[in-house]
């Protein structure tokens, strides 16, 4: 028995939390869109998610966000089961379509996996995705459990438990993911209000800011201005050291844009020579995908290490400098900075490795082989018989709402 032709394939995509799962969630849905399914992102009540999901023309659903800090881990079932509980309600309420998701898609984190646990209890299939080079534990969890599991770098497939990893690399933003085809750095800096024709360092620690990262640059930025004094600055500092990073780039004037956090990220990868950057996975392939070189100082507390395992991947390739925040010298993150700046051999051989990291299929290929394993006969006789749209609706969930 096959699936009527005009009844669109659902895919909900976990993607809530932070910038490094939400952007690359908000490619892959916009790719299965195009491939005529529908979609439905499943964002946290983050700020972070609100900004990234409005106006984007997808289905959006928020749900409770789930993590496990502090070794609470009475708050954490609690706030699990909540969740899942939300995930159900939401996946079986008819104004999300005809019938519940066929297949739901983790974008990594304890957020995800609720609503891909509930998915797998009403019979749709469950996919997930790791940016990192090391899998987070909810991940390393879940992958046993995948039809398939989606990995942003080749080290990721030995560190799990998955039936079957297909490296595809980590999806980029849409406006990113343009600047593959041309970038005009005049035009990003005159919009920025830098003068078009000087050389911009890029400084940013993520969607959250980076104080470590931050109070590194804030006591080389004496030494960087003297020692090249045509360098410009863009500084994303993040909320809470906002002011600290203003006060630092206040002898320079013009020459720096300090902001908390600039929603045209685009800009500022398009604007930007060189960049200083934590080694989020997301922010790495981002860096790839423009070809921006970089010096790394991964933040040392993130679990598992992961950001140094990234950092490490990209410097073995020769596509970055890696730097340890612990005692990090002023002298030495100047002098790195000002290689990447100046030095054209050390700027075109790291440009050359970035385009050999860079994978801009990442989202078309896990949009396709999530569609190609829905569309097997297999598959779709299976769901004919035991199919979530027969289980019972529950009433409307208030916090779904469509996007406009």
């Amino acid at each position: 028995m096959s699936r009527p032709a005009a009844t669109p394939l659902h895919v909900a995509i976990a993607c809530g939390g932070t910038g490094g799962h939400l952007f690359p969630g908000l490619a892959v849905g916009r790719e299965l869109t195009a491939r005529g399914a529908q979609v439905t992102l499943l964002v946290s009540p983050k700020e972070v998610d609100r900004e990234a999901v409005r106006d984007i023309g997808l289905r959006t659903a928020t749900l409770p966000a789930v993590g496990l800090q502090g070794g609470n881990v009475g708050s954490f079932v609690v706030g699990f089961v909540r969740a899942w509980r939300a995930a159900r309600r939401c996946f079986t309420d008819r104004s999300l379509g005809p019938r519940p998701p066929e297949a739901v898609l983790g974008m990594g984190g304890f957020t995800a996996a609720p609503p891909m646990l509930a998915g797998r209890h009403l019979g749709a299939a469950i996919f997930l995705h790791e940016s990192n080079t090391v899998p987070g534990r909810a991940n390393r969890l879940l992958a046993r459990w995948v039809r398939e599991a989606f990995s942003g770098f080749t080290e990721t497939g030995s560190r799990w438990a998955a039936a079957r990893t297909t490296c595809t690399g980590t999806p980029v933003r849409e406006e990113i993911a343009r600047l593959r085809q041309r970038r005009d750095a005049r035009s990003a800096r005159l919009a920025l209000g830098l003068d078009p024709d000087r050389p911009v360092l890029l400084v940013t620690g993520g969607s959250q800011g980076a104080r470590g990262l931050n109070q590194a640059v804030c006591a080389a930025l004496p030494g960087l201005a003297a020692a090249s004094p045509g360098l410009q600055f863009i500084h994303l500092s993040g909320t809470p050291d906002l002011e600290a990073v203003r006060a630092a780039h206040g002898p320079l004037g013009t020459r720096s844009v300090v902001r908390p956090f600039l929603r045209e990220m685009h800009l500022a990868l398009e604007a930007a020579d060189a960049a200083v950057s934590r080694a989020g996975a997301s922010s790495l392939a981002e860096l790839a995908a423009v070809g921006l070189p970089s010096v790394l100082i991964p933040l040392p507390t993130a679990q598992d290490d992961h950001q140094r395992h990234n950092a490490l991947a990209l410097e073995r390739a020769g596509a970055a400098t890696r730097l340890e925040q612990a005692g990090l010298d002023p002298d030495r993150l100047r002098s790195s900075i000002l290689r990447l700046i100046h030095e054209e051999g050390t700027r075109a051989e790291m440009c050359r490795a970035l385009a050999e990291l860079d994978r801009p299929e990442a989202a078309a290929t896990i949009a396709e082989c999530i569609l190609a394993h829905l569309r097997q006969p297999f598959t779709q006789a299976v769901r004919a018989v035991s199919g979530p749209e027969r289980l019972p609706v529950a009433g409307r969930w208030i916090p779904f709402k469509e996007a406009a």
